[in-house]
């Protein structure tokens, strides 16, 4: 039996001979009674070759396997699905799509859902390279994640060359070293095996893997590999990965970087992905100078590294403007002491730009570069050594709470005098929830008019300490509310 939204895996033995990687093709059309869906298959070394299935509706599914080796071709496949067990809600998507929604309009299109319709706010954290690591940094990243909030990773396949990560991984995604070279028509089965038990283990905790498909810090050569090592190496990546619920795909870390690659070359590799990928995963790719066009249809939400040195989560607003799609900072920089300016906010920094892009409508990503700790999180994953990380976990409880609806504040003629200057998440439609934060601000009080004909409960809330207070009484009208003159405060207001 399979459950709704996991992956069914059948194993079937073909030929060892030439090379499989290369010269081998299977698939198979899965079909209930109302749907068929087809599926690539993919080779796993020593003659073993794999069929996998994500059923997204409970009931038999049956398949018949087609292939240019004979020993593979005409096999008949068995899927018996029952319905998803507690905490399985299926694919991350846009809102949009999960609602029926045609398009990239109204304040759906801009926040995720589960395939089931369940609420998901990301709140993601980076590791480039923790698959890359020794196991023991492998297994304690999982135990850190566990105990944090985030429920996004991103992460690479590749190994990553730079700054404070310079070893060699130990193992590679082709069969070969550094000291003898790459066969970039081979690919390595351990390693592949570890990233999927990699990827299981992030879906049991509740985590999305955003993964990383290319990115320009390298010295073994992969990011330079030619265009047709490029769609090989990303076909064979979207056939065995695109199976797991909980897999996003970033095409690029910094795509800008990778001067060499064309935005036809970009444009080609989203084809590509899309047309392995029967599950229709989300899809973006990220920049360091240049934005990418994040208007085009293939890219589902926008991933953003900030590309002024202040301006950061603020600019969630126009960026929700100008594309209509869910924005994601994934790069608002990193709580750090290194000497780059990316890499050295403070943690209250750090938690500034997550509240004021939440606020705003939009999500952001977290990481960690601190010198002194021989595993930096921001790289290798290890453990958190930062003071953002509890206050992102106490942001998440506030957001969870936050209504269904509820979207940044519309700047009016009638309301903008008393609003312009502090950003609020509200449900305008009703008018029973506000949520105001101050941010850098430290107001000694605040003069609010409160929607006539109701009434209200305040409470004061310290970002940076994690104390909600709840003020006495109830409020009408327009209201004097007394603020400790502090940075960091937020005002929740809730109709009684």
């Amino acid at each position: 039996m399979t459950e709704q939204y996991r992956v069914f895996e059948a194993e079937l033995t073909g030929t060892e001979k030439g090379n499989p990687y290369t010269d081998v093709w299977l698939k198979a059309a899965f079909q209930n009674d109302a749907e068929k869906i087809e599926v690539n298959g993919f080779y796993c070394g020593n003659g073993i070759y794999k069929i996998r299935f994500m059923p997204a509706k409970p009931g038999v599914w049956n398949a018949v396997t087609r292939s240019n080796d004979p020993l593979l071709n005409n096999m008949e496949l068995l899927c018996e699905c029952v319905a998803a067990g507690e905490g399985n809600h299926g694919r991350v998507l846009r809102k949009n799509e999960v609602l029926g929604k045609d398009g990239f309009s109204g304040e759906d299109s801009f926040h995720f859902m589960y395939e089931d319709g369940t609420k998901f706010q990301p709140f993601g954290t980076t590791c480039y390279a923790w698959i890359n690591q020794e196991e023991e940094i492998q297994e304690q990243t999982l135990e850190t994640l566990k105990n944090s909030c985030f429920n996004k990773v991103r992460m690479c396949i590749f190994p990553k060359y730079y700054t404070y990560n310079t070893k060699n991984p130990l193992n590679y995604a082709f069969e070969g070293n550094e000291a003898d070279g790459f066969d970039l028509t081979r690919f390595y089965p351990p390693f592949w095996e570890n990233l999927e038990k990699r990827i299981r283990q992030l879906d049991a905790l509740g985590i999305e893997a955003d993964i990383i498909l290319l990115h320009p810090y390298d010295r073994w050569g992969f990011s330079k590999m030619s265009r047709e090592t490029d769609v090989f190496y990303l076909k064979y990546t979207v056939d065995r990965l695109c199976h797991f619920k909980n897999v996003w795909w970033s095409l690029a870390n910094e795509f800008d970087l990778l001067t060499w690659k064309s935005i036809e070359d970009w444009e080609l590799y989203a084809r590509v992905i899309m047309r392995r990928d029967c599950y229709g995963h989300l899809r973006s790719i990220h920049n360091c100078f240049k934005m990418y066009d994040h208007s085009r249809p293939w890219i589902t939400h926008a991933s953003i590294q900030r590309i002024d040195i202040y301006k950061t989560s603020e600019a969630v607003t126009e960026w929700r403007e100008q594309y209509h799609k869910p924005i994601v900072v994934d790069e608002c920089a990193y709580e750090g002491n290194i000497n780059l300016g990316w890499g050295n906010i403070t943690g209250e920094e750090m938690t500034r730009r997550f509240w004021e892009g939440c606020i705003r409508g939009g999500y952001l990503s977290h990481g960690e570069v601190y010198v002194q700790h021989e595993k930096i999180w921001w790289a290798h994953g290890g453990r958190l050594h930062g003071a953002s990380y509890p206050r992102i976990a106490f942001l998440k409880e506030i957001m969870d709470d936050v209504p269904h609806k509820a979207a940044p504040l519309k700047l009016t003629p009638e309301n903008r005098k008393e609003n312009w200057d502090v950003p609020c998440l509200c449900r305008e439609d009703d008018n029973s929830f506000f949520l105001y934060y101050f941010g850098f601000s430290q107001p000694s009080f605040r003069i609010f008019k409160l929607p006539e004909g109701h009434k209200y409960k305040i409470e004061l809330i310290d970002t940076w300490n994690m104390t909600i207070q709840k003020l006495p009484g109830t409020y009408v009208g327009e209201i004097r509310v007394e603020l400790p003159q502090k940075q960091y405060m937020a005002v929740r207001i809730k109709k009684v």
